[in-house]
Parts: structure tokens; sequence; C-alpha cells
């Protein structure tokens, strides 16, 4: 059959298929029995989800033929203009930019839920949502991030809940003694000639963390969505184990994949000026950049969620355990 002939049955009868309930699109396409293609060109219905004849209304269904042509039926889903995950999204999903509006941008992880209270929250880092320990609850949280081009007067999507601190190990000092006399020492050296300069820094060495992460309470729940993109709707978690392969969904990098590769890992995380230190700590191959920070990790084969990335390299990528979070913020999936 020439194509100028299957053509014409398709623009004779798209709109007749195109008014069913279940059809977004027409077109034309080789048959396939059981996925092994025919060799017979069709006219194919593009539908949301293939329905069994038997439980259609018979006006809903697509015929087996239009002008003698056979039909076919393919399932695509609902058709979606695609966004970036730096554009404004609404509801918005996990693996899109929010973040604190002091702050660039980070990743959206996920919806959980308030143990107490049963209000959805939206579950991120520390540093994405409270600006690394400086910020002060009820400040607004963006959507995108300010990065991204989020402006607090049009993006605030919602306002900081609570946050679990992050204890530094080392940090630039607030000591007043301290500060002045580097000062004294530095102007000493500038007099000297000397190019070395000191820097007051607060040490703590037995400060140690588990888990770097944060929640807001979004302004309204409908502006915000269960589901994660590229993944879905993420329910219950899977303890961590060598070799697990695994995903997440980010603001940077998308959808990755990896395996992991640590567990119980003791690791020190530079923030900027400040440095931290983490136990209990996961590790995978590379499957981040900045921006992906707060990023759900989940298992790649089922949608049970393994942990919170927070931080990374070229080689590697960090994550917090996610019972430790959810435990720490008492909170649920």
């Amino acid at each position: 059959m020439v194509m100028a002939e299957l053509r014409r049955a398709k623009d004779m009868h798209k709109e007749e298929l195109l008014a069913k309930e279940n059809v977004v699109g027409v077109g034309l396409a080789e048959k396939r029995i059981d996925g092994t293609p025919t060799g017979t060109v069709t006219v194919v219905a593009l539908v949301r989800k293939k329905i069994p004849r038997a439980g259609l209304d018979p006006k809903e269904m697509v015929p087996s033929h239009v002008d003698g042509i056979p039909t076919d039926v393919l399932e695509v889903g609902d058709l979606k203009a695609q966004q970036a995950r730096t554009d404004r999204w609404r509801p918005a999903p996990g693996g899109v930019s929010v973040g604190h509006y002091r702050i660039t941008a980070g990743t959206l992880g996920c919806l959980v839920r308030d143990r107490a209270s049963g209000a959805r929250l939206i579950l991120s880092n520390n540093h994405v949502l409270a600006n690394g320990n400086d910020a002060s609850i009820e400040d607004p949280i963006l959507q995108p991030g300010t990065a991204d081009g989020g402006r607090e007067e049009s993006d605030t999507i919602a306002f900081l809940e609570r946050f679990v601190p992050i204890d530094y190990s080392l940090e630039p000092a607030t000591c007043g003694l301290a500060r002045g006399l580097a000062d004294v020492a530095n102007f000493l050296a500038r007099l000297a000639g000397s190019k070395h300069r000191l820097q007051a820094i607060r040490a703590d060495p037995a400060a140690v963390n588990r888990v770097d992460a944060a929640l807001a309470r979004p302004i309204e729940d409908s502006i915000v969505s269960d589901e994660i993109v590229d993944i879905g709707r993420v329910s219950g978690t899977l303890p961590a184990s060598l070799g697990l392969a695994v995903r997440k969904s980010g603001r940077t990098t998308g959808l990755t994949t990896g395996e992991i590769t640590v567990i119980e890992a003791t690791v020190d995380v530079g923030y900027d000026e400040r440095m931290a230190r983490f136990e209990g700590q996961l590790l995978t191959s590379p499957m981040s950049e900045p921006g992906d920070s707060g990023s759900l990790l989940v298992a790649a084969n089922s949608l049970q969620a393994v942990g919170l990335l927070f931080a990374g390299s070229t080689q590697t990528t960090i994550y917090n355990p996610i019972t430790d979070v959810l435990s720490a913020l008492a909170v649920t999936l």
C-alpha cells in the first residue's frame, strides 16, 4: 500500500480518533504483535493507557480498520511539554531547583510527612534550605533558586520549617580576642614585608554529624507534588548495601545511575570556609555536580529511598542514609 493512501486515511479519520477519551495522538507506524514488527504499516492510535476491549465503552473503541487500512494501538502515556529542572514548576516535584533565598540553588529532594501533624513538607539539605545554619525559621524558600532566576517576591514556594544544625569542626572564629590577635599579627607582618597572614579559626575536633538535612513548609499544599522527575512517587526505604544499583534525580545532572561503593564512611566535607565531619555515610560512583545537593537516592529496581545526596567530587558522590535523615527530622516518606 502506498504511503499517500495511508496518509489520506489517517487525515480523514484523525479527528474522530482524537475525539475518543483515551486517544492523545494519531500517526502511521509498523504494526507489532507482542513487540515484533510485522512489516505492515497501519494507522496507529496513540493512547494514554491500553485498556482491554471488554473494559471499554463501544464508542471509545478504536476500529480495527479505517477505509480498509488496518489500525493499531500504541500506549504512550500522558504527553506533556518538557520543562528544564531549573524552570519554575507548579506543582513542584522532586528533582528541580530550590533554595533558601540567600543561596544559589540546590535540589528539592521529595515530599515527606511530619510524624506529629501529618503535614506535607519539602525535604532537602540544611545547606540548601537553611543556608548552612545561617537561616532563621520562616525564611523564604524559592523555586527555582536564585541562581536560576528565582525571586522572593514571585517565586517563594515555602518557608523554612526546621533543620538539623551542622556541627562544624573548623570555621572562622567569632571570638573577638582571637580575631583581634590575628589582626595585630597581620599588621606586624605587613610592616615587616611578610606576605604571610594569620586567620583566626574555631576548631572543634570532637564535632561530628550524621545528616545535612532540613524541611520547608509549602505555602499551599497544591503547589508541590509527591512525584520525583523521571522516577515517580517513592514509598518506603531500603538499607544500603555494597554494589546496590541506585539512581537520583537532580537539578543539575538530571537522572543519573550508579552503585553504592562504600558504606559506614567517615568523611570530612568542606563548606566554603568551614569543614564538617560526617559519620555513617554512603558513597557511590560519581552521580552528581554542584546544584544536585538535596537529591533523593533511590534504589534502581524499586521505588524505595536509600539516601539523601549532600556532597561529592568528580570521583564520588556522598549521601546521608535516609533512615538517619527521617529519624533526625521526625518525618516519614
